[in-house]
């Protein structure tokens, strides 16, 4: 048989349903395997090789599983890049086929010839250039092993003739992956314990490595009397609303989650590597707690590090540990965020001429399943999301260690692929959007009937705050006005432009059973989602921002310049 349907072999092995990718020369024998396998794997083909790569990234977070995507070398791969870091960053398990000219060419400088290998060495745990039919069996099957167990990128760069070579079907690899378990060491749990049992005011700090742990997480939480703060990737990890939970931390996240930490003797940091040192506390004690024991440590200095998995290491902790009996700090915390719920509702129910971030967030709520995906964009959007929306049951995909902007879009693609069954709504802001827009496309192509939010500003938004926040005065963050609703109509989907609550609440109720795609454009005031605790620095460098604006805007004042008074008194 051919090499190339030897690749297909392999892929229907590891149950690869989805391949992402764009056709090409030097994939094309590739591509006319997938063709004959269509009946198995699905190529999706898309507008633009980064949605491949990042919606690949995307069906690996939500389904813990190997993705797949496909695209020529040279330019197609090098497009690939940003989604490829994606999946590296946020730990996803990633194979990446590329092309590239034929052997015969190679080191020629030929037409679109790239060293991939180089390209590729600082995003992939494998990297490989094959050079014969017969390597590329057993190099596939080390790449998937390696991807799935290392939790990483491994690529393989095949010259377009190597997929027509001739292959025996003689197994040299295996496809097996071993089960294993990571557990800590008696002493480890016992340091672990003590630390627990003099504690005064345990924090659990929970991520990604704890959402398949909310029963054990919520019982060890109550033992210990700690409430839970949780990260952008730990969002959903415990309903919003749950009584020990405080929200996010960090910029995006609540006043209460940012006071506890300030307040803590003991941080537990469970499947996690917040790595936003300044939002930490600087002298409580700490106890980590993830599967992968490298990462021990390396964000914060631990008193104990328990490599395993939140579900079982919480759950022997919580049998082994006393039970707190002063519960007056829990109860604090969880007082404290009562207040912010009623500060939350206040905001949303304020009176305002324009539709607000957090009118249209909050909107969702009677919209979205409870079972429903999420994938939020990066930027201002972000924000909104994390700190107004009130999450039970959903699952919540994003772009977390390289917060690219882009990722909403492709990332409810690999979801809806991946569960036609369930509700996917892409939450974006409009810089976002614009960025990977094209794709909406794809999604009508795939009869993919998706609901795409954008929170539509007109503004590069989080930018332009981060610059007033350096005291600087906004620069190139506007964005050319765009009606995005009719974008999806002229796309062969459906498209809403909305601007106030009410058109918001009809165009959802008309989106629910769409079997389109559907994009509501909301058309949002521009307001800065302000942090939930405010330092004095940022106050003083924003302040800064004012004046300068002031002071520069000349012909807004009735006070001149400085230059304009020395030159008539000179």
């Amino acid at each position: 048989m051919k090499a190339s349907v030897a690749v297909t072999e392999i892929l229907e092995d590891w149950n690869i349903n989805h391949v992402y990718g764009y056709p090409g020369d030097s994939v094309n024998n590739l591509i006319e395997s997938l063709r004959k396998s269509e009946n198995n794997i699905d190529f999706i083909q898309v507008r633009h090789e980064e949605v491949a790569a990042l919606s690949a990234s995307a069906e690996a977070k939500f389904t813990d599983n190997v993705s797949v995507c496909v695209s020529i070398g040279g330019p197609g791969a090098i497009h690939l890049l940003n989604g490829m870091y994606d999946a590296k960053k946020d730990s996803a398990p990633m194979v990446v086929i590329t092309g590239q000219i034929s052997h015969d060419l190679l080191g020629t400088d030929n037409f679109q010839e790239v060293t991939l290998e180089r390209m590729f060495d600082d995003v992939a745990i494998l990297n490989r250039r094959v050079t014969s039919g017969k390597q590329l069996q057993p190099l596939l099957k080390q790449a998937f092993k390696e991807a799935y167990d290392q939790k990483g990128v491994a690529v393989l760069s095949v010259p377009d003739d190597v997929f027509l070579d001739s292959v025996n079907q003689k197994s040299l690899r295996s496809t097996i992956v071993p089960e294993f378990n990571i557990f800590p060491t008696r002493d480890n749990m016992d340091q672990a314990i003590s630390h627990l049992e003099q504690a005064k005011k345990p924090v659990i700090l929970a991520g990604k490595g704890a959402l398949d742990a909310r029963e054990e997480l919520v019982a060890f939480a109550d033992k210990i009397a700690a409430p839970v703060v949780v990260s952008l990737r730990g969002k959903g990890v415990l309903p919003d609303e749950h009584r020990l939970n405080l929200g996010n931390l960090g910029q995006i996240g609540t006043k209460p989650a940012y006071e506890a930490m300030e307040e803590t003797d003991l941080l537990i940091l469970a499947g996690t590597c917040f790595p936003y040192r300044e939002f930490l506390p600087d002298n409580a004690s700490a106890i980590q707690i993830d599967i992968s024991p490298d990462k021990l440590g390396k964000w914060y200095p631990v008193n104990v590090g328990l490599a395993g998995t939140v579900k079982e290491v919480s759950q022997h902790l919580t049998e082994q540990v006393a039970d707190q009996n002063n519960r007056n700090y829990l109860k604090a915390c969880q007082e404290n965020m009562d207040n912010w719920w009623t500060h939350i509702d206040n905001m949303v129910n304020a009176e305002n001429d324009r539709l607000l971030g957090a009118h249209v967030i909050n909107g969702l709520h009677d919209f979205i399943d409870d079972d429903a995906i999420l994938s939020v964009d990066v930027g201002n959007v972000t924000t909104w999301t994390a700190r107004f929306l009130r999450m039970t049951n959903q699952q919540f995909i994003i772009s977390s260690w390289l917060a690219t902007m882009g990722c909403g879009l492709p990332g409810a693609i690999a979801a809806k692929l991946n569960a036609p069954d369930k509700q996917v709504v892409a939450i974006c802001g409009d810089g976002g959007f614009s960025m990977v827009m094209q794709d909406f496309m794809t999604a009508v192509k795939y009869q993919l009937p998706i609901t795409v939010i954008i929170l539509n500003n007109e503004k590069i938004g989080m930018i332009k705050y981060e610059q007033e926040e350096l005291g600087n005065i906004p620069y190139q963050t506007d964005l050319q006005p765009f009606n995005y609703a009719t974008f999806a109509e002229a796309s062969g989907g459906r498209g809403f432009s909305v601007g106030s609550t009410d058109e918001l609440s009809d165009a959802l109720q008309s989106a629910k059973n769409s079997s389109v795609p559907i994009i509501i454009d909301a058309q949002i005031e521009d307001s800065a989602p302000l942090p939930g605790k405010i330092e004095w620095s940022q106050a003083v460098q924003y302040s800064k921002h004012l004046w300068k604006k002031m002071i520069e805007n000349e012909g807004q004042m009735d006070m001149p310049p400085l230059k304009t008074v020395l030159k008539r008194l000179f």
